[in-house]
């Protein structure tokens, strides 16, 4: 697996042309000049591309991107990507941005709050035909700065050009969860129905508390997709709803009076009662003994 510090080795590697600033690259062009043969690789850079795949596969990590979902994709540095004979339907671009050009700029601590840099390739940003427009017309304004003579101003309009482009992504993203608003119904759905037979099958005894991670393979998406999903449907996060209905359970088996705090602890899957005890205080605002006092008295 190749990996690649310098922007220049990772367009000579795919065929591009070098770029004109050794830490930024903008390319783009039609389907034919978009292909490519196999390359496995991880880098130094943020990497955002726009890319309507005909036929081939792209790999982030071990996930498949499904082509058919979304043209826009996201992908941070260090993360292992395959690009495996890739043909397209439609005219690509190509933005690399290394680490080294954020640095000292407010950007470098903003991008990595765009949440969608960690969502899996297949969860790729779907664009209407006037998002579309929108994003590659912040392209070629980018990409006209980039070629201009570079002076005081280049990097500082480059950035606003790029995080304005990130931004718009933060609203389309908003409004692709908003019109998938069936899924996403669906997906709250089964992550209760996968909570719930998670105790059913006493599956915490053995494996502990249900996770983020967990709950996101079995429905198929990213934890930091999950989360988003599922905050915009449900106004809590896949963790805050996981508590909720941990919470729940234990109300329940306090009310009952038959297990003892410890066993109720070690039943719903923590480590120690301490950290359950923690918890519930956190979000009922008493300790698990004060409130079973308080309802079986």
């Amino acid at each position: 697996m190749n990996h690649f510090d310098k922007i220049s080795s990772f367009n000579q590697a795919i065929g591009i042309k070098a770029p004109e600033h050794p830490l930024f690259s903008i390319s783009y062009g039609n389907k034919e000049d978009c292909g490519g043969d196999d390359i496995e690789f991880s880098a130094n850079f943020y990497i955002i591309s726009f890319q309507n795949l005909e036929s081939g596969n792209i790999l982030y990590g071990k996930t498949k991107y499904d082509h058919d979902r979304g043209k826009l994709t996201f992908i941070k540095p260090r993360q292992i990507v395959t690009f495996k004979n890739i043909k397209l339907k439609e005219d690509c671009f190509l933005i690399l941005v290394h680490e080294d050009f954020l640095s000292g700029t407010i950007l470098h601590h903003e991008i990595k709050k765009y949440g969608y840099f960690d969502y899996d390739t297949n969860e790729a940003l779907y664009l209407s035909p006037s998002e579309e427009e929108t994003i590659w017309n912040l392209v070629f304004m980018m990409d006209r700065e980039y070629r201009n003579n570079m002076d005081a101003y280049s990097k500082t309009i480059l950035l606003s050009h790029l995080d304005t482009l990130l931004k718009y992504a933060q609203r389309f993203y908003k409004r692709q969860f908003i019109n998938r608003a069936e899924l996403t119904g669906a997906v709250a759905t089964r992550f209760h129905s996968i909570l719930g037979s998670y105790f059913q099958e006493n599956k915490a005894r053995d494996a502990g508390l249900p996770t983020v991670s967990y709950m996101a393979e079995r429905l198929n998406v990213s934890s930091r997709y999950l989360s988003d999903l599922l905050k915009q449907e449900t106004g809590k996060t896949a963790l805050e709803l996981i508590h909720l209905y941990l919470i729940t359970e234990a109300k329940n088996l306090l009310k009952e009076g038959v297990m003892n705090i410890a066993e109720i602890s070690f039943s719903l899957g923590f480590e120690n009662p301490t950290y359950f005890s923690r918890l519930f205080k956190k979000e009922v605002g008493v300790p698990p003994n004060v409130f079973r006092d308080q309802h079986l008295n």
